[in-house]
């Protein structure tokens, strides 16, 4: 897309947010209903959710990589995103199919089989999702970014998963409703990505200065970016990847059941839950305008000490004061559970809309596709193989619950926002070290 023009930027501008919009919403139903789905259709385990995170990261991870060398050996954004956002949608109305599955009642091969097609359809979904959204639309905006627009263009890239959050937990909560439809609510938001893909297949354009990045053979290009020595010289980059993967295994411990916390420990509806969440997310959006200034005048480091640190607030908020006995599940105006969530939320947002512009700013120009794969490594693997080997026996441990017909189930509980402030602070040493690297840089 050329940068002149006021059709050009505006067109430029509108793609951004519609694309980013739809694939966070996206995003955010696979992080949050996906885990409240398995707990109202298929069982009260975390284990559940612990494989998918596990697997839909290692496929999300293994699109990447692929996607990301094609996309810059052909020089093209634009056919990933179509394909890649049309494919999304279409699996995600097939994930919600699999609640039709039948598991019997204490058939476990039964339930085996509905778990695996559960794991599956999610990690499939991932993949086309990755293709579209973390590959062809993350690209896309890095070809388009520089110095004047970066730090709107990090703004809106972490105000946008805010908004999506925001959006599709109040949405979703509406959708899923009181009668738990979450058929309703996948094939909405997956007709709403099919469309974008189709919208993006006639009205986005590629950056005049992408051209085919062509390495020898396919496998040699693919293979190069395992080229770890290489990557190692990249150490400014290096410890920023180092601070995404220590602060969403931190974010992935909490997030992933903070909607089953909320509805099966605090007791709220799903509805109510996306309220409370909705208010606070979006008070604390406004966050990112400020920042913008401050990512321009390279400030980026204190940026990110901030967000931690009132990243951390809010989870000892939460950890150390809502609890079942003092909510009230019926109305939003809960002050601790609110505080906390906000905090939480300036946190995440100052945070994400730092790092995304800090670690875009140092990708090799011929290998931003390639580079977006690595970034996923730190940003969803790790973290999401990482975070329910810690969440996972803290929920089993101090979650254990018989309900009235004697079947145990596990919830979250208020133990997981502690856990994650402990690994949220280690944070603090990548910083450190990225820090250094950047002044010595300049």
């Amino acid at each position: 897309m050329s940068k002149d023009g006021k059709n050009s930027t505006l067109g430029f501008w509108l793609l951004v947010w519609l694309l980013g919009l739809a694939g966070q919403l996206c995003w955010n139903m696979e992080n949050q209903w996906f885990n409240t789905f398995v707990y109202a259709k298929i069982a009260k385990d975390p284990t559940i959710i612990s494989w998918m995170l596990a697997i839909s990261a290692t496929a999300t991870t293994i699109s990447t990589f692929l996607f990301g060398c094609i996309s810059d050996r052909i020089g093209n954004r634009k056919k990933l995103v179509a394909i890649g956002y049309i494919l999304w949608g279409v699996f995600t109305i097939l994930f919600g199919t699999t609640q039709f599955m039948k598991h019997g009642n204490g058939d476990e091969m039964a339930f085996v089989g509905v778990a695996f097609a559960v794991i599956a359809a999610d990690a499939i979904m991932s993949f086309f999702g990755s293709m579209g959204n973390d590959i062809g639309f993350n690209a896309w905006i890095n070809d388009h970014m520089n110095e004047k627009n970066s730090g709107s263009v990090g703004a809106a890239l972490a105000v946008q998963p805010v908004i999506g959050t925001i959006a599709g937990t109040v949405m979703g909560g509406l959708l899923v409703g009181a009668d738990d439809n979450y058929m309703r609510l996948f094939v909405v938001i997956g007709l709403l990505v099919i469309l974008l893909g189709i919208v993006s297949l006639f009205g986005m354009k590629d950056a005049e200065s992408l051209k085919p990045s062509k390495k020898g053979s396919f496998s040699k290009q693919f293979f190069s970016i395992f080229n770890v020595k290489e990557y190692l010289q990249h150490r400014e980059l290096v410890f920023v990847n180092l601070m995404l993967a220590v602060y969403f295994i931190s974010f992935n411990v909490y997030f992933s059941h903070l909607g089953n916390f909320m509805i099966y420990y605090l007791g709220f509806t799903a509805d109510m839950m996306g309220l409370i969440e909705g208010v606070g997310l979006l008070i604390a959006m406004f966050s990112a305008i400020p920042a913008i200034r401050l990512i321009r005048d390279d400030r980026s480091s204190l940026l990110i000490l901030v967000a931690v640190i009132l990243n951390a607030v809010g989870l000892f908020i939460i950890g150390l004061f809502v609890s079942p006995s003092n909510v009230n599940p019926a109305t939003i105006w809960n002050p601790h559970l609110l505080a906390g969530v906000l905090f939480v939320g300036i946190g995440y947002i100052l945070f994400l809309q730092t790092i995304t512009v800090w670690s875009k700013r140092l990708y090799p120009e011929d290998a931003r596709g390639q580079f977006e794969g690595i970034r996923i490594i730190f940003y969803v693997l790790i973290p999401m193989v990482v975070a329910p080997l810690i969440s996972n026996p803290i929920i089993k441990t101090s979650g254990e619950f018989v309900d009235e017909y004697g079947f145990t189930e596990y919830l979250p509980t208020n133990t997981l926002f502690l856990a994650g402030v402990v690994i949220l602070l280690m944070t603090l040493i990548p910083l450190l070290l990225a820090n250094k690297e950047h002044n010595h840089r300049k």
